[in-house]
């Protein structure tokens, strides 16, 4: 049995820029500069974390933690917000949302609320340079 290519959400891919891989994920980030939010999907057709492989919950945690530091090393976050929700997307991915107290749905989610800042390609360029170089496992 040959095993379908990976494919992406067609909802992510319209919400977000892809920034590259890391070892197991794919990197996104939310097309939303109001806060730094980075989306991270498993190359897996497995819909929910608990049904993971041990090894690839570890992979996965592991590159989440990594993009963790990054967003609060970057952006002196007062609050990480980590979650899988995939209730609209089924596909397995984990948001990583850093949170400022002054942000502009402080201290509701950043999940369905409107923003009016979007990156530009001359930013992605920019935040996928910031991340390869941090992220030494990121292949852009």
């Amino acid at each position: 049995m040959e095993l379908m290519p990976f494919q992406l959400d067609e909802r992510l891919a319209g919400d977000c820029f892809e920034l590259g891989k890391l070892g197991f994920c794919r990197l996104l980030l939310m097309n939303n500069a109001a806060v730094p939010w980075f989306i991270l999907v498993p190359e897996t057709d497995v819909t929910e974390l608990c049904d993971l492989p041990a090894n690839q919950q570890a992979a996965l945690w592991a590159e989440v933690n990594s993009v963790a530091a990054y967003v609060r090393s970057a952006y002196a976050v007062d609050k990480l917000n980590i979650g899988a929700i995939g209730n609209i997307v089924r596909q397995l991915h984990v948001h990583v949302v850093g949170r400022h107290e002054d942000d502009y749905c402080w201290p509701g989610v950043v999940w369905g609320s409107e923003w009016e800042v979007s990156y530009d390609e001359d930013d992605v360029a920019r935040m996928r340079a910031s991340m390869a170089k941090a992220l030494k496992e990121l292949t852009v």
